[in-house]
């Protein structure tokens, strides 16, 4: 019996605090990711996760013809600037905010309907000798019509 507390004691701490980042980073997608989608329509999903300097993380979303839309891509003040790219199916870069000062905002339209993937990394900031910053990231799509 003991042996079963030992190991559930573990399993539930990591499932509370597990839940509890994710509502924080949801939360903070909320508050600072959200307000980024001004004047298009927010599609209704919150993706945010805690990553550390130096992890990246990777999405996959399809996305329509004859729409305009704007993804924004936040992360946590602890973290250094937010690098992402994105790749069509062919592993083409259509879109890299490095080649625009980091941004976190990039407003697109597609004349074919396709799944893109974005790459997400948070690039290591080289302090040696000192523990990495984590913190949220949050992505988050807004839309459009054609106009």
């Amino acid at each position: 019996m003991k042996t079963v507390r030992i190991i559930l004691l573990p399993v539930i701490l990591l499932v509370v605090f597990g839940v509890s980042a994710s509502a924080q980073c949801k939360a903070f997608a909320r508050k600072e990711c959200l307000p980024n989608l001004a004047g298009y329509t927010h599609d209704g999903n919150y993706h945010a996760a805690v990553l550390v300097e130096g992890e990246e993380a990777e999405l996959y979303k399809t996305f329509y013809s004859d729409m305009n839309y704007r993804v924004s891509i936040v992360g946590d003040e602890k973290l250094p600037d937010i690098e992402f790219r994105v790749l069509d199916s062919n592993k083409n870069v259509l879109y890299t905010n490095r080649d625009k000062n980091y941004s976190s905002t990039w407003d697109f339209k597609l004349e074919s309907s396709q799944q893109l993937k974005f790459l997400i990394r948070v690039p290591s900031a080289g302090r040696a000798g000192q523990t990495p910053s984590r913190g949220c990231v949050a992505i988050m799509f807004g839309f459009r019509l054609k106009k």
